[in-house]
Parts: C-alpha cells; structure tokens; sequence
C-alpha cells in the first residue's frame, strides 16, 4: 500500500484529529510547566503569552477546525474532499509551525515568517477553493460567513505575534472561532436533538442571521470604542440566552454527550456577559478571565464531545458515549471547575489550580489519543472507503 493511501490520509478529520489529542494532551502541561519555571522559556521575539495563546488557537484549535472543515465541506458541497498527499501537506506544514514558534529565535526571520504562515494559508485557500468552486451544490446558503472569517484568521494570526497589535490579534481569533462555534452549534444541536430525542428545536433564520452579524461585528470589537463593543456583547448575550430557552435544554442536559454541547453553550453566553461587564463597568478585570471562560468553557466542552462523535460516525462505528467517552467528558468539566471557579474562589492557591486544569487537559487528551487515534489510522469497519 502506497503511504499516501494509507487510512489515515483519507479524509482531513483523520490525521488533524490525532494532532488534536497529541497536542491537547501535551501543550496545556507544557504551558503550566512554563509559567510555573520548572523549564526554561526558549528565547524568542514574543513573550510566552504570547506563544500560548498562538499555540491553544493556531496549533490545537487549528488542528480540530482544520480536521472538522476538510470533513465537513466536502459534505456541503458534494464532492470527494482533500486526501492522500494534499493532507500529507498539511500535516507537515503543521508540525513546521510548531516547530517554528519554539525556535523561533535562532531562525532566520524569512523563515520563520515561512513556517508560521504555511499551514493556515494553504488550508484556508483549499477549504475556499471548496466552497467556491463548488458553490452551486452548497446545502448551507450561509456559508458565505466562512468565506469572511477564513481569510481573517490569518490576519489575527499576524497580529497576535507581533509587538504592536497583539492584543488585537488574540481578540480577533477568539472572535473568529466564537463564530466557528456558532456556526456549528446552530448547524448540529438540531439534528443531536432529533437523533436522539425525536424533538425539533427553535431554527429562526432572522434570529440565527442576527446572532451570526454581531458575532461577526464582534471579531472586530478591540477596534471599537469599548461602549460600543460591550454593549454589542450584550445584545449578542440576550440572543443567545433567549434562543437557549427554546433548544430545550431540559431535554439536552439529560445526556451527557449532549448536555456538554449546552454547557459550552452558555460559557459562549457567559464570556460576552463578562466582556460586557468589563468593558462597561469594570475595566480593571483581567481579559484572561473571558479568555478562559471560552476555551475552556465552549473549546474544552464541546471539542472532546464533537472528536468522540465525529471518529466514531465517520469510521463506521454506532455512534454511542461509553463509559470512556463521558469520563474524558467530565474531566473536562473538572478542568473548567479548576481553571476557572476555583481560581475566583481562592486566588492564593492560583498555581494549584492551573496545574490541576493542565492536568485534566492531559488526562482528556491521553484517553481520546488512546482510544481514537487507532480508529483513525484504521479503513472504515462498514466497507465504505472514506
């Protein structure tokens, strides 16, 4: 068998789906191990914020909205989708990212500039050429949000590591992947609950193009004035938590599988509540705490939820949470506990905490890697080729 042809490279989810457990499990430690001393700092041009705000974003974040929108826009469009030798590709220019924001000092600047741009540049231009390409066979007529948010991830991604805009830079990739996150959940949650609990849940195509403008407005809100962007946040908030009430969580929280998809939900809901809060009233709060509601709260909720669902679909497997599944679940609503009420409860014990919340990431991580990352180098159990 050709390498190109092995199982692995024959659908995007399959190969950036393993580089999401490798990289959940490893870079939450790495980071804690960082801010803790116990390892040296490698010396570069950015702070190691910096780099771990790039790294969570741009190398895990990436590696699953990279492995989730070469699945899922194949299926949009109809066509076969990225495999074999393009997916090689980009799993290298992936791993020369991450080898880049770690040498970053003793590369050239060329280079680095090279390494740091290759990966998202090529995939944002092969899941655009899809989407236009192949725009007549869309199912989703609002897919032209994608073709907005792409392109600007790249720009955040720039800005992020540089020395005069980096707080732009951050607020912008949180923005673009709230919209992701958006985007899907609207997309998802109504076939979860009718898959499982037969039930239709609110679907207002002025209420949802409402709440996918201001989260779009909002991937620009470090360029308003504050007043402005918070009370934006707040209207997006209220839409939000009113279309909650009507997507029966009281149906949805009953599963776990599903419930973690509401919870991550309402972090959505709670982060702009806090921005709203800290830009209209209380400025001196630190923006670390809206940070981390989102990519632990909404990323660190759903992501493991939507790996579980998505390895499993798309390999053939009877999509059912086992006891595995939803103890890599509640680990990760633990790291939500740790990370972010315990932190607010009792501050002193602040390092603690982030070494439990690394921890959890870890453990998560390492069950899906164990679990999973067979199946994905795996053919497909049904006889279906890809």
């Amino acid at each position: 068998m050709k390498l190109s042809a092995h199982p692995l490279w024959l659908v995007g989810f399959r190969p950036f789906f393993a580089l999401a457990c490798l990289s959940g499990l490893s870079l939450p430690v790495l980071w804690a191990l960082l801010f803790s001393g116990a390892i040296p700092a490698p010396a570069t041009s950015f702070s190691m914020i910096q780099w771990h705000a790039h790294e969570m974003f741009f190398g895990f974040g990436w590696a699953v909205l990279g492995g989730f929108l070469l699945t899922s826009t194949k299926n949009w469009v109809r066509v076969r989708g990225y495999h074999g030798y393009s997916l090689m590709f980009l799993v290298a220019a992936w791993f020369f990212e991450r080898a880049g924001m770690w040498f970053e000092d003793a590369w050239p600047p060329l280079l680095f500039r090279i390494s740091n741009n290759l990966f998202l540049g090529a995939i944002i231009a092969m899941l655009l050429w899809t989407l236009i390409r192949n725009r007549k066979s869309d199912f989703y007529p609002d897919n032209y949000f994608f073709l907005l948010i792409l392109p600007t991830f790249l720009v955040a991604k720039n800005l992020m590591l540089g020395t005069d805009y980096p707080q732009t830079g951050w607020s912008m990739a949180l923005g673009l992947f709230r919209m992701a996150f958006l985007v899907m959940l609207e997309r998802t949650l109504s076939q979860f609950m009718k898959g499982v609990f037969n039930v239709s849940i609110l679907g207002n195509p002025a209420l949802d193009k409402a709440i996918k403008v201001l989260g779009l407005v909002l991937v620009f809100e470090s360029l308003m004035p504050p007043q402005l962007s918070g009370w934006i946040a707040l209207l997006l908030a209220l839409l939000l938590a009113g279309r909650f009430i009507f997507w029966k969580p009281h149906l949805g929280m009953r599963r776990l599988d599903i419930g973690v998809m509401y919870l991550g939900y309402l972090a959505i809901v709670a982060q702009l509540l806090i921005d709203f809060i800290r830009q209209i009233a209380h400025p001196e709060w630190p923006v670390s705490l809206s940070i981390h509601v989102f990519t632990f709260g909404a990323m660190g909720l759903i992501i493991p939820a939507m790996l579980v669902r998505i390895s499993k679909g798309h390999t053939g497997r009877k999509v059912a949470f086992d006891a595995t599944d939803k103890l890599a679940l509640r680990i990760m609503i633990l790291a939500f506990v740790f990370r972010i009420v315990a932190t607010q409860i009792y501050p002193a014990g602040y390092m603690h905490w982030i070494g439990l919340a690394a921890l959890c990431w870890f453990a998560c991580f390492a069950l899906l890697a164990w679990r999973y990352i067979p199946f994905l180098a795996q053919p497909r159990i049904d006889g279906k080729e890809h």
